[in-house]
């Protein structure tokens, strides 16, 4: 078979996701590397906090403040300018944070009092203290909603493509979603319909903002990060997804239930499958996944697009990698989470430079 013979990876291939054209379907995840420094590129740039008190890490960027969306607009520009796609993840960290992030050194927040253990950082060394959180009253919870909503008008100020609400890895989104945090009795809590309500309201408020073709979720219905873990995980992302479809929101991002915690890949019986099937928009997979496995999702209609961290960090040209079947870049975990802007960041070789 010739060279020209040789049919296109299913990751190579392209995928129009709603008004916009994707080259192929290889995803740069977003991710928390606590380097807010400007050199932000690919699809989505790392999380970025809605307001003051949504912050629980250094180092990371906000997007609540005229000078924060102002320092955005070079950046989304310089992305644009390569023909890329930018989608903005906002989120609140909720309780997965301490009162040296909080305005006045006040508690964190969150769907309720139930306090964080220490937690040992991503990188494997530090750990993480946690300061108790102060239980949201039912009459603050719009505000919250409403925080998400000024933080999507920036984003769209700033020259953002759109947003990607973070509901996942046990942040506030979660702590209202999943039943091993919300203790509540109001109707923000109990049911899994109240469970979801605070979720929803957001991404209610933010399609009604900047239009629902703009507006993206990742969710982790199956994962336990930050002790947000769920009895019937199941029945919540089946939920969450019926739900959004009355949206219409873009796309759906969803971690594979084998993430159960950071770094971590675990054998698991269950499936997205399902979820990618009920869910009417652009399905993203995230998770652990390697080139033949991501083929795979692709060419067996189990996602439309695959996300990648790890390996997207290490290989900036992963794609043209995964196009040629070439060897990749071994990532550095030490690195990872570093305040350096370089060191681990953007000193990983290109192919050409590896030649």
């Amino acid at each position: 078979m010739s060279a020209q013979e040789i049919p296109t990876p299913p990751l190579l291939t392209p995928y129009k996701m709603g008004r916009f054209d994707l080259y192929h379907r290889v995803v740069l995840a977003p991710l928390t590397r606590q380097r807010s420094y400007g050199n932000v590129a690919f699809s989505l740039p790392e999380a970025t906090g809605v307001s003051d008190t949504a912050q629980g890490y250094p180092d990371t960027p906000g997007i609540w403040t005229k000078e924060q969306v102002e320092a955005w607009k070079p950046i989304v520009d310089a992305v644009h300018a390569k023909g890329g796609i930018f989608f903005c993840q906002i989120w609140h960290v909720g309780r997965v944070s301490n009162a040296d992030f909080q305005p006045n050194g006040q508690a964190p927040i969150s769907s309720s009092d139930k306090p964080l253990t220490p937690q040992l950082r991503a990188n494997g060394i530090d750990v993480a203290q946690f300061t108790p959180p102060r239980r949201l009253r039912t009459d603050e919870i719009p505000n919250i909603v409403n925080d998400f909503r000024l933080a999507a008008r920036n984003a769209m100020e700033a020259g953002f493509d759109g947003v990607e609400i973070h509901g996942a890895h046990g942040y506030l989104i979660e702590q209202f979603m999943k039943d091993q945090v919300n203790d509540r009795t109001d109707q923000y809590g109990g049911s899994l319909e109240n469970r979801c309500r605070f979720a929803l309201e957001i991404v209610e408020a933010i399609v009604n903002e900047i239009g629902a073709d703009r507006v993206g979720i990742r969710l982790s219905p199956f994962a336990t990060y930050s002790e947000a873990g769920d009895s019937n995980p199941k029945a919540l992302g089946n939920y969450m997804v019926e739900q959004l479809n009355k949206y219409g929101i873009l796309y759906c991002h969803m971690v594979e239930p084998r993430m159960k915690t950071v770094g971590e890949t675990s054998q698991c019986p269950h499936s997205l499958f399902p979820m990618r099937n009920l869910f009417k928009g652009t399905f993203i997979a995230a998770g652990g996944y390697t080139r033949e496995d991501g083929n795979g999702a692709v060419a067996e209609n189990r996602a439309d697009l695959i996300a990648y961290g790890r390996l997207f960090l290490a290989n900036p040209d992963l794609p043209k990698r995964f196009e040629l079947d070439a060897a990749l870049n071994k990532y550095n975990r030490e690195t990872f989470y570093i305040s350096d802007p370089v060191i681990g960041y953007s000193d990983y070789p290109f192919l050409e430079d590896t030649a």
